[in-house]
């Protein structure tokens, strides 16, 4: 279980600051970017038609439009000697949005744009895998597992021995991608240490494991918070220092009879989030990065934490052995400076100084209180310098509006706790201006509607009134959580496969264009989104004029 440390990639404190030695030939007085094609450059990008055939308008609840041709000639991509577990084909492009499919091991395809459900501990919460699989309404090609807490409860080596995760949850026809844990120095913040070596963290169901016989509880507080991007419980002083004490000890977490006292403290280092994540056996794992809140005031610890970063995903490719089962992905950090030269850019550079070990990309660090202008600008920026052969993931973000605005500046893939955890509290996505309707609320009392007509959820289509599920939430009936959490997660798959079809037709900008009529329907449109959609090539005032 335990990989040494690879100790030739740890520095001393007094170069935490320094700029790494592979950077220092870049030239930063231009933007970094490597491997564009167009709209980027003038150099035209090969597609790959989509396979299996469009479904027709009416089952993917699109308007028809026409068509575009996509070249039959494939990419160059993957699998290759440096990425063998994933191949890599881009189907269509309209403007920036971009369409693709990644073919992970086992026959296992993930079209794109895609959201991805949070599943943390294995399980979506409140539906079974069948129940997912078996309604092509929600059936979602790949979900999220997250190493940290599947390490704590109920330990990588149980899952391993039974098979992995596709096993452990039955979950053998779809992908899974894990978060490596990095997520958890922001929001289990104030039970974390981070040092050179790693984090170590406090176990945060203690307190629960008191009164539970040590077997943890599925909604405490604790848990929420680790799951919530951006939680709201960070310490300012840890923030600022990032630094924790050097007499933390390594806990192994495979055994749940551990006794209360020897899992106090748990040490997660890069060797430790890879091994958990091969022990897992997801398609895509990611690097352990070291992540700071995004609204924090402290520009020694981002830069501290870009460049440990680069050195983390050095030790986090020297532990992978699984490199033909398993991707792993780099998780580009540098706070919100889009500076030219500036620590996204730096970070950038690194990364395409070792992009033949890296078969995607994801951009992290945000989702987390920071303001809309500054997340549409990173967005923007690591869209523009990350190679088109390669997939870009937007972690922690799942509000339907950022979804369609992030993919038109050119991001593929997105996850995000929202959809499922604002179901469990009464709340239902829905098309056009309110974009949410709070079942809980009195005004649906007397409501005979479906949540939404056409919808392939089990309380739409089971013919579940606004009105049943108001009362079924009100008392806090169990199938409420089932048929909400059904509902978001068929809402979200609608979503995705409506932006896909719009760009496979050429005819993205106007999707845009009529989802923003839809969802301000006022004309009250967020200068954030005019300002990110401008960057994509989409101008609003179409929309204005009509």
């Amino acid at each position: 279980m335990n990989v040494p440390t690879a100790k030739q990639f740890i520095v001393p404190p007094e170069q935490y600051t320094e700029l790494p030695p592979e950077l220092k030939d870049v030239d930063f007085t231009e933007r970094v970017s490597w491997r564009k094609f167009q709209p980027y450059s003038n150099r035209p990008l090969s597609l790959t038609p989509p396979s299996p055939p469009l479904k027709s308008a009416d089952e993917e609840g699109c308007d028809s439009q026409s068509t575009v041709t996509v070249n039959a000639k494939s990419t160059a991509t993957f699998p290759d000697e440096n990425s063998p577990a994933l191949e890599f084909h881009v189907n269509a492009v309209s403007g920036r949005a971009r369409a693709t499919t990644l073919h992970l091991p086992k026959n296992r395809s993930v079209p794109t744009p895609i959201f991805m459900p949070v599943g943390t501990k294995g399980t979506i919460k409140a539906l079974t895998t069948e129940e997912i699989q078996s309604n092509d309404g929600l059936n979602c090609p790949i979900i999220l597992g997250n190493t940290y807490h599947l390490a704590l409860q109920p330990g990588t080596e149980i899952v391993r021995d039974m098979g992995g995760l596709h096993s452990f949850m039955n979950w053998e026809q779809g992908g899974i991608l894990t978060d490596s844990g990095g997520f958890q120095m922001v929001s289990l913040l104030k039970l974390a240490e981070i040092t050179e070596e790693g984090v170590t963290f406090e176990n945060p169901f203690e307190a629960e494991q008191e009164h539970t016989n040590g077997e943890g509880d599925e909604n405490s507080s604790a848990d929420q918070n680790a799951d919530v991007r951006g939680d709201e419980n960070v310490s300012a002083k840890k923030l600022k220092t990032g630094y924790g004490k050097k007499d933390s000890k390594p806990l192994s977490t495979s055994s749940p009879s551990q006794s209360k006292k020897k899992s106090q403290r748990m040490l997660l280092r890069p060797e430790d989030s890879i091994t958990h994540q091969n022990n897992i056996g997801s398609d895509i794992m990611m690097a352990l990065d070291d992540v700071v809140s995004s609204v924090a005031d402290d520009d020694e610890r981002f830069k501290i934490a870009t460049y440990r970063t680069l050195r983390w995903l050095d030790r986090c490719f020297a532990a992978h052995n699984k490199p033909k089962e398993q991707n792993l992905f780099a998780i580009v950090q540098g706070g919100l400076d889009v500076s030219l030269g500036g620590l996204r850019e730096q970070c950038l550079a690194g990364f395409m100084k070792r992009d033949k070990q890296i078969p995607g990309y994801a951009i992290g660090g945000l989702a987390g209180g920071e303001s809309k202008d500054d997340f549409w600008k990173v967005v923007d920026q690591c869209c523009k310098a990350l190679p088109d052969d390669k997939p870009r993931y937007l972690m922690g973000v799942g509000y339907p509006l950022d979804l369609v605005v992030c993919t038109a500046l050119g991001v593929d893939m997105y996850d995000c706790v929202y959809p499922t955890r604002t179901a469990r509290f009464g709340v239902a996505l829905v098309r056009g201006g309110s974009a949410t309707m709070r079942l809980k609320s009195n005004e649906f009392f007397n409501d005979h509607r479906l949540i939404m007509e056409g919808c392939q959820c089990q309380a739409c289509a089971g013919g579940y009134t606004r009105a049943r599920l108001h009362t079924l939430l009100k008392r806090g009936n169990p199938v409420a959580a089932t048929l909400m959490t059904s509902h978001n997660i068929a809402y979200m798959m609608y979503l995705v496969r409506g932006m896909r079809k719009a760009i496979i037709e050429n005819r993205y900008n106007d999707y845009v264009i009529d989802f923003i009529n839809d969802h301000f329907p006022k004309g009250d449109t967020p200068k954030w989104v005019r300002d990110a959609l401008s960057s994509a090539g989409i101008d609003l005032k179409q929309r204005d004029s009509n």
